[in-house]
């Protein structure tokens, strides 16, 4: 188990087949890490993940754990996750890769709202410094990729205007990519 990963996972299959959006996920990703917004960092541990729906399920393909900095993800660099369950803070998924830290927080936001079909979770500090408590945030005490940061997002999707806040500014992001 990697050390950043909080929760217990299960592996169902050692392997996924290649999906439609990986190229959309590899030109977005490849984007992201030009701009320093997923990658390494200086004590060479991974930043940033991307996750994509699969269809109408509760599925969805999310980058592996520590590929950040990766120039070109294939299906061994993601997973599927299939099944989990926020109490127990387990997932189900296939794949080779072990599944992002992030996982059951990219679970939480599909969870809140079926419309998303995508999500890019990136660090960028400029973002971080100017909409800091001006947009729903979750709590500075909760970690993450623990059940209590997915509870934290769904309570943000309930009590909030996070669907309508413009918490990054994605026309300029939308632009970039």
């Amino acid at each position: 188990m990697s050390h950043y990963v909080k929760f217990t996972y299960e592996r169902a299959r050692p392997d996924i087949a290649p999906f439609d959006a990986l190229a959309k996920v590899n030109a977005c990703s490849r984007k992201l890490l030009e701009l320093r917004l997923i990658g390494v960092d200086s004590n060479g541990v991974g930043f940033g993940n991307l996750s994509v729906r699969d269809g109408a399920s509760g599925n969805f393909y999310i980058t592996g754990s520590a590929t950040g900095g990766l120039p070109e993800l294939t299906p061994t660099d993601c997973v599927r996750v299939v099944a989990f369950d926020f109490a127990k803070n387990w997932l189900r998924y296939e794949g080779a890769a072990i599944p992002s830290s992030e996982s059951l927080t990219h679970a939480a936001i599909y969870e809140s709202d079926p419309s998303i079909s995508a999500v890019i979770h990136c660090h960028d500090s400029i973002l971080w410094r100017t909409r800091l408590d001006r947009v729903p945030t979750t709590s500075k005490a909760i970690a993450y990729g623990t059940p209590e940061m997915a509870y934290e997002i769904m309570r943000l999707f309930t009590v909030s205007d996070v669907r309508s806040s413009e918490i990054s500014s994605w026309q300029d992001m939308k632009a970039a990519l």
